[in-house]
């Protein structure tokens, strides 16, 4: 299976486990690009470009006893949101000593650079590495086709422990064959 189909994939199996939902900017009405294209409607909640805010419901809902997928559709608007994500998701285990463990599955999507829409420079840097700086959580970067549904298997396992996960994709990388 190509890059895209096993995203897709990964995506439909996490759709599939309880408590799991979804949210991001066009997570409902553009399926996060296809890619959720198969995801139950009631799992999924459509949130205004607002990036911090999308965090912030996250970790409500976290907190809530769900299990959130945050769609973020290009990487370089993850800086939008890194209060939410640095000083809260990364912070409350810390700041209520263990009382409150939110966690989220971060998807982030690293723009295309190689093929139509053409995005830009300020759509398709990778701050995977400045994030491993910032947070005590893990950040992967989605490798070989074969390593992303267990890469999102074990950011489930992890969500469930209340540990979040950050995984990192290749836009470019969906029309390989």
């Amino acid at each position: 299976m190509t890059y895209r189909d096993q995203i897709v994939a990964a995506m439909n199996w996490l759709g599939q486990q309880d408590r799991v939902c979804f949210l991001g900017y066009n997570t409902r009405y553009g399926r996060a690009g296809g890619s959720l294209a198969d995801v139950p409607e009631d799992r999924l909640f459509e949130m205004p470009l607002a990036e911090n805010l999308m965090f912030g419901a996250a970790i409500g809902m976290s907190l809530d006893g769900r299990i959130p997928v945050v769609w973020c559709e290009r990487a370089d608007f993850l800086f939008c949101g890194m209060d939410a994500i640095v000083n809260h998701l990364n912070q409350i285990r810390k700041l209520s000593e263990g009382q409150h463990k939110p966690a989220a599955i971060i998807r982030v999507c690293i723009g295309n650079s190689k093929t139509p829409l053409f995005t830009g420079p300020t759509h398709t840097q990778d701050p995977s590495e400045a994030m491993r700086l910032l947070v005590s959580f893990p950040v992967e970067v989605l490798g070989t086709p074969e390593s992303i549904l267990p890469q999102y298997c074990r950011a489930f396992e992890r969500a469930k422990k209340g540990i979040s996960t950050m995984l990192f994709e290749h836009k470019d990388r969906y029309s390989e064959t």
